[in-house]
């Protein structure tokens, strides 16, 4: 049986600054924990609900063989580690490791770099996106929201799972990426026509904060700047759209 000390353990790794120090972080919702499940990352234990428990008896089973520490919990007390308005009464716990990104090293084409987005639900999408178009590594950026955050983890429908994403990588690595031939490029506002655009055969997109735009030495360091041509009235595009549009046009290049 789970004890109010493990309860309210878990339920602090909802704050990054936990999730840190124990280098652990919790996932809710049936997706996200399958996803988690079936990957690498290991699971210290499977928190769940007696009605979830009840409607999905063959999923514990395979849990159990796993020889996954299952708890089965009271609603309210779910409550108490849940980050949602209607959970859906499971949740998992998985440790990990914080990776260290090596410009040298890299074997992809196309690397996406993350400049200060600040909306955990964006990011999250982005990673979803990066995803479904097959890229590899996602670097982040020191001042961005920790890709960790449950808003991320739910918008990324189980995608961190799947992916090599750095943390905390600062802008200036992408000059080393300039010297082992990457190409910078920015997307902004004011750019060349994303679909007149000739793409190298490396090149790594930065997507930065949709309020602010890209800081001052993103713009310093970048070759070229690409916008998504505006034929409506709308200010701006959300990050994690024009990310999309954007990947969806230059993904026939080599990954």
């Amino acid at each position: 049986m789970i004890t109010r000390n493990e309860l309210k353990y878990y339920a602090s790794l909802s704050q990054k600054k936990f999730r840190e120090s124990e280098l652990k972080f919790i996932v809710e919702g049936l997706k996200n924990v399958e996803e988690g499940l079936n990957s690498h990352f290991d699971c210290e234990i499977t928190l769940t609900t007696f009605e979830f428990a009840e409607h999905n008896k063959k999923l514990l089973s395979e849990i159990k063989k796993k020889k996954i520490r299952i708890e089965i919990l009271s609603s309210q007390d779910f409550v108490r580690i849940s980050e949602t308005k209607s959970p859906q009464g499971i949740a998992s716990v998985f440790k990990y490791a914080k990776l260290k990104f090596y410009p040298d090293k890299s074997e992809s084409n196309i690397l996406v770099y993350l400049d200060n987005v600040s909306d955990p639900g964006n990011l999250g999408t982005i990673i979803r996106t990066c995803d479904w178009f097959g890229l590899n590594e996602i670097l982040i950026s020191k001042f961005s929201v920790d890709y960790l955050n449950p808003k991320a983890i739910r918008a990324s429908m189980g995608s961190i799972f799947h992916l090599y994403i750095f943390e905390e990588v600062e802008p200036t690595l992408l000059e080393d990426l300039k010297m082992n031939n990457y190409k910078i490029i920015c997307s902004d506002l004011d750019g060349k026509n994303l679909f007149e655009y000739k793409f190298s055969e490396k090149f790594v997109l930065v997507f930065s904060n949709e309020a602010t735009g890209p800081t001052e030495f993103i713009k310093n360091i970048a070759e070229d700047v690409i916008t998504i041509p505006k034929y409506g009235n709308a200010e701006s595009l959300n990050v994690a759209i024009a990310s999309g549009i954007i990947l969806s046009h230059c993904i026939n290049k080599p990954i």
